[in-house]
């Protein structure tokens, strides 16, 4: 009898204690034991937006892994994303933490799934994007928006905003040369013009300037912004410009005002001073400030600096990764060229030619903003017409996880992402 009464108690104890085997937390690890490091990142965010808990990064450790609860649900959406997860005991998370106390790492509280915005047209173009095919691929959500919704101020409800590969000089991608005579440069140029003349600009290049100063407004209230490849330069050199004309006679009608070198005003940029136009229409660039673009040859190398986690954790943030050394790759801007980089600006990576950096970030005002020079990190030379790289190909690429790394750096507790 005693032996029945003491099995039922341990029934009855099995079915209303907790599930032991969901207690503690589960490491995300991203170091080389990572199956998939970029939807790792799209776990973390799911986490985040649909669990209602929080989750921790821990810089430096292990490639910068991620710390969650150990819920049900959180192990099967990391299954169906194929997502290495380990379960941590007790134990072990006091030694991980012992070990981030001592060593030059950092664990960062992650609150609030970020609102994304990508600026980018609602027409099909030529090219991908780098940012939209990641994010697709991590299954992140986020939402498109153009320049009206720039315009018509509707983007301060975004905490972190994409640059699609664009330009904001008003000189059509710097594209007349190669593919004025092509159907899809001709619809650009033609959608762009009735845009602009929608919100009563009489050229394109007035419409791009103030487009580029609402999203340069956008980080001074206090976003984040993130750009790639020629979305970088191109906004500082129409920042600058400040309404001078110097677009070429053969892309808006008329002269470019001869005097508009000595008129670019460098205080209004983000990340560049002193650099040159490069006007000429049949020359595939905006300005000195990119290094190379010839999408031929090597691309070398870049190297990550490391920074110190426990003093300057936004940079750590940016540049966690599994590697120190990724695999060049080209862009209309490829790189940065050091010399051109305003003193206020953190260099993230930097290239092994010693005159170009490909990985940048600034403050500005309330915010911050991000520059990654380049087009495609899984393809070196990726060409106007060429297909969208497939991730599931490279879903441990380094060059993309440094997207996510910017992604994910909005959802950390304000506090920790003070300079």
């Amino acid at each position: 009898m005693r032996v029945g009464k003491l099995f039922f108690l341990i029934l009855i104890l099995a079915l209303f204690l907790p599930n032991t085997s969901f207690a503690g937390k589960l490491l995300i690890p991203m170091d080389d034991n990572q199956s998939d490091h970029l939807r790792s990142y799209g776990v973390t965010y799911w986490v985040l937006d649909k669990t209602g808990t929080d989750a921790e990064w821990l810089l430096n450790y292990r490639g910068g892994s991620f710390l969650v609860e150990d819920l049900p649900e959180i192990r099967e959406q990391a299954k169906k994303a194929g997502v290495t997860v380990k379960p941590v005991s007790d134990a072990e998370l006091n030694a991980i933490y012992n070990e981030i106390e001592e060593e030059n790492m950092e664990k960062v509280l992650l609150e609030k799934a970020p609102k994304i915005g990508v600026y980018s047209p609602d027409y099909e173009e030529p090219w991908d994007d780098a940012v939209i095919l990641v994010l697709t691929y991590a299954q992140i959500p986020f939402e498109k928006f153009y320049d009206k919704e720039v315009l018509n101020g509707n983007i301060t409800k975004y905490d972190w905003i994409h640059l699609h590969h664009e330009d904001f000089t008003g000189q059509f991608g710097k594209f007349y040369s190669s593919f004025r005579l092509t159907t899809w440069y001709r619809n650009q140029v033609t959608r762009a013009q009735l845009e602009a003349q929608k919100f009563g600009y009489s050229k394109v290049a007035q419409m791009k300037l103030a487009v580029a100063r609402k999203l340069k407004q956008f980080v001074i209230d206090g976003g984040f912004l993130f750009a790639m490849c020629s979305a970088a330069d191109s906004l500082d050199v129409a920042l600058a410009a400040n309404g001078v004309d110097i677009v070429a006679k053969e892309i808006d009608g008329d002269d470019p005002d001869p005097l508009c070198q000595s008129k670019l005003d460098y205080s209004q940029c983000l990340a560049f001073t002193g650099f040159k136009l490069i006007i000429d229409p049949y020359i595939y660039e905006f300005s000195d400030i990119d290094v190379s673009n010839n999408y031929a040859g090597d691309p070398g190398t870049y190297r990550l600096f490391e920074f110190a986690a426990k003093v300057d954790p936004i940079p750590t943030m940016l540049t966690q990764n599994h590697r120190a050394v990724h695999d060049g790759f080209f862009g209309q801007t490829t790189a940065f060229r050091k010399s051109l980089l305003k003193p206020t600006i953190t260099i993230m990576g930097e290239n092994n030619d010693g005159v170009s950096v490909k990985y940048i970030r600034g403050d500005l005002g309330k915010g911050f903003f991000s520059f990654y020079g380049g087009h495609d990190p899984a393809d070196a030379s990726h060409i106007v017409g060429e297909g969208p790289t497939r991730l599931e190909l490279h879903k441990n690429s380094p060059g993309y996880r440094l997207i996510l790394n910017n992604i994910l750096f909005p959802a950390a507790k304000r506090k920790e992402r003070k300079t």
